[in-house]
């Protein structure tokens, strides 16, 4: 499919020399894994009796299979960015593009009153960007735990990208926070800490801690 697509089951079995019964075995699991699509074969000529052929595609999750060059082309081009316009040009960009994503869920986040619901809010908004995130209570505070990053290649070059989003996670949740290990960085997981204060107590000054920090 990915050479000759858009093709149909008819011809996938010739290619293969198997029968067409088990093509469509094959073809229906891709289907069901949202992996490839269908559409009907043009007709030519008269119309004749049955169903028209359908032809089969790879969906943009069938074409990521076989590998992409982003990492490289983003690493290139922050380099780029990095040479000519300096280490500020990089913490800017990294800054605007944290908060392109997080500016969609800012209100389902702050709406939240209570600091270990603005986490949960958090993840949820994270997950929906791909970032497979989770809340978990740890002593007297909450972990976010973001179990994949999209830019985790990038980011092992450019830990601007990191910092930026550490400084977004304190914003949106109103307190200090600490990162306690990154995918960038070889961990299993991106792990925020989040302190809870006591119930009843003064809400914190928003700062921002990093590899270990104290708080003021």
């Amino acid at each position: 499919m990915l050479e000759q697509g858009p093709i149909t089951a008819a011809a996938v079995a010739d290619e293969l020399g198997i029968s067409p019964a088990a093509v469509r075995r094959h073809l229906d699991a891709l289907l069901a894994e949202g992996q490839a699509y269908t559409r009907e074969a043009p007709r030519r000529g008269q119309r004749g009796r049955g169903r028209p052929a359908r032809l089969y595609l790879l969906t943009e999750q069938g074409r990521a299979l076989f590998g992409h060059a982003y990492d490289d082309i983003a690493i290139a081009a922050i380099r780029f960015l990095d040479e000519h316009g300096g280490p500020d040009a990089v913490r800017r960009f990294a800054e605007a593009r944290v908060g392109s994503i997080v500016d969609r869920h800012r209100g389902a986040v702050t709406s939240k009153k209570d600091p270990a619901e603005r986490a949960e809010a958090l993840a949820l908004a994270l997950t929906r960007e791909g970032y497979a995130a989770s809340t978990r209570r740890v002593g007297a505070g909450e972990q976010l735990c973001q179990h994949h990053c999209p830019v985790a290649h990038v980011a092992a070059e450019f830990p601007q990208l990191c910092e930026a989003e550490t400084a977004v996670f304190a914003e949106l949740l109103g307190t200090h926070v600490q990162r306690l290990a990154t995918i960038a960085r070889g961990d299993a997981a991106c792990t925020t800490h989040l302190p809870v204060p006591p119930s009843g107590a003064a809400p914190l000054d928003i700062q921002i801690h990093e590899n270990g920090g104290t708080p003021e």
